[in-house]
C-alpha cells in the first residue's frame, strides 16, 4: 500500500513524508526547509501497510489526518514566523506548560533558582489571578501583570532574594520572546527596586567562627566540617569548593589555582589564586598518588543540612548557609585591613561592584560596634 505519493504531500516549505520500517510498516516524518536549512521531525505515527480489515484501514486515515494537521500547523507557525509574526497555534498554548518545558531542558547552574522562579510566579498567579493559576496565553501576560509580580515578589522575599527570582523569570520570558512565542517583552521597564549592593546575608564573626569551629559532636560529617572551614578562610563558593582537585594544589609555592565554575569561559578573570598557609594546607591534606576531589561531600541538601546543625550546636543563632562563608570571608578580611582590590581578587570578581557590599558591610559593623558603646552626658 503506498499511504503518499512519491514527491510527498507539499504546502509551502513543509513535506509529510514516510520512512519504511522492518516490520513492513512506514513511519511519518516532516520534512522542513527554513532558512535554507533542512531537518526533520519524526511524528512518531505509523501506518500499517498490510491494513485489511475496515478498522486498520480506519485507523491508518485517522493517522493520515492527524499527521496533515501537524503538518499543516507547522507550516502555519514558519510561515508567520517568516513574516514576523505569533502564529495562532502558539497564542494558544498555556505558557505554564512552556515554562515548565523550558525548566526540563535547562542544564545551567542556576537550574534552582530558575524552578523556584516558576514556584512563586504559580503562587503569584493562584493569590492574584487566580482564573490563570492553571492556564495562560501568552499575550495574556501583560506589563501590569508583571509590575504586580514584581511588588509580590518583594513582599515575599527579603534582600536580594525578589531581585534573584526575578531575573530567572525574565530569563525566561526573553527566551519566549526570541522563539516568538511572546511578541512584545511584558518586563519592559519593569524594575524590581532591590539595592544589590547591600548585603542582607547574615556573616560569622571572627569570634563566631572560632566558636563554630571550636565545636565538634560525634555524628559531625567531618568533610563537609573541613569544607565549610576552608570556605571561612578563602572565600570560595559551594559549586567551587566541591569540584576542588588535587592538582589544583601547588604544594611548593602553597598555592590554589581553580577556574571559577560560576564564570568559566564567560569572563578572562575567571582563574583565581589563592594562596595556602599552613592552617589551610592542613585541611587540605596530603597529595594522594591518584588525583581526586579534595572534599568527598553529599548532596548541597544534605550540606546545607549539616551546616545548621553545626551552627545549631554551637549556639549561633543566625541564618548560616554556605554562601555566608564567602561573605564573612570578605566582611571578615576587610575589617582587619585588607585592600578592596585585593578581595576582588582572591574572590575572583572582575571588577570591584560586587565588592563594593562588602566594605559597607564592614561600614555598618563599624556603625554598630560605635553605637553599641553606653551613653553618656555632659
Amino acid at each position: 500500500m503506498s499511504t503518499l505519493n512519491r514527491k510527498g504531500t507539499k504546502k509551502n516549505n513543509v513535506i509529510l513524508r514516510e520512512k519504511a520500517l522492518t516490520n513492513g510498516n512506514v513511519s511519518l516524518y516532516l520534512d522542513i526547509y527554513r532558512d535554507g536549512t533542512r531537518t526533520y521531525e519524526f511524528l512518531k505515527l505509523y501506518v500499517n501497510t498490510k491494513a485489511r480489515t475496515p478498522i486498520e484501514r480506519e485507523a491508518n486515515r485517522e493517522v493520515l489526518e492527524l499527521a496533515e494537521k501537524i503538518r499543516t500547523q507547522k507550516e502555519s507557525d514558519l510561515n508567520h514566523l517568516t513574516h514576523g509574526q505569533i502564529s495562532p497555534n502558539t497564542k494558544r498554548i498555556n505558557f505554564l506548560d512552556y515554562y515548565q518545558t523550558y525548566i526540563d531542558k535547562y542544564t545551567k547552574a542556576d537550574i534552582r533558582m530558575i524552578k523556584a522562579s516558576f514556584e512563586r510566579f504559580k503562587d503569584f498567579l493562584k493569590e492574584f489571578y487566580p482564573q490563570y493559576k492553571t492556564n495562560i496565553k501568552p499575550d495574556q501576560l501583560t506589563k501590569d501583570m508583571m509590575i504586580s509580580f514584581v511588588e509580590y515578589l518583594e513582599s515575599k522575599s527579603t534582600g536580594e532574594g525578589a531581585l534573584t527570582f526575578y531575573k530567572r523569570f525574565k530569563k525566561v520570558i526573553k527566551y519566549a520572546v526570541e522563539h516568538n512565542v511572546i511578541s512584545k517583552n511584558p518586563c519592559t521597564g519593569v524594575v524590581c527596586k532591590v539595592d544589590e549592593n547591600a548585603l542582607t546575608k547574615d556573616i560569622l564573626s571572627v569570634d563566631e567562627m572560632k566558636k563554630l569551629i571550636s565545636t565538634r559532636y560525634p555524628e559531625q560529617n567531618l568533610n563537609t566540617r573541613r569544607a565549610f572551614i576552608f570556605t571561612l578562610y578563602t572565600g570560595i563558593r559551594f559549586c567551587d569548593i566541591i569540584e576542588l582537585k588535587y592538582n589544583d594544589v601547588d604544594y611548593s609555592n602553597k598555592i590554589l589555582k581553580f577556574n571559577q565554575a560560576k564564570t568559566k569561559g564567560k569572563s578572562s578573570t575567571s582563574w583565581v589564586n589563592i594562596p595556602l598557609n599552613d592552617g589551610l594546607l592542613s585541611l587540605i591534606g596530603d597529595k594522594p598518588e591518584k588525583d581526586t576531589f579534595i572534599f568527598d561531600l553529599p548532596s548541597q541538601t544534605m550540606c546545607l543540612k549539616a551546616l545548621k546543625h553545626w551552627v545549631s550546636k554551637a549556639g549561633i543563632d543566625k541564618h548560616i548557609t554556605w554562601h555566608c562563608g564567602r561573605h564573612s570571608f570578605a566582611v571578615n578580611i576587610l575589617n582587619n585591613g585588607a585592600n578592596i582590590k585585593t578581595v576582588a581578587s582572591l574572590l575572583g570578581h572582575s571588577g570591584l561592584k560586587h565588592t563594593e557590599k562588602y566594605t559597607r558591610a564592614v561600614d555598618s559593623l563599624k556603625e554598630q560596634a560605635i553605637n553599641s558603646l553606653p551613653t553618656f552626658e555632659i
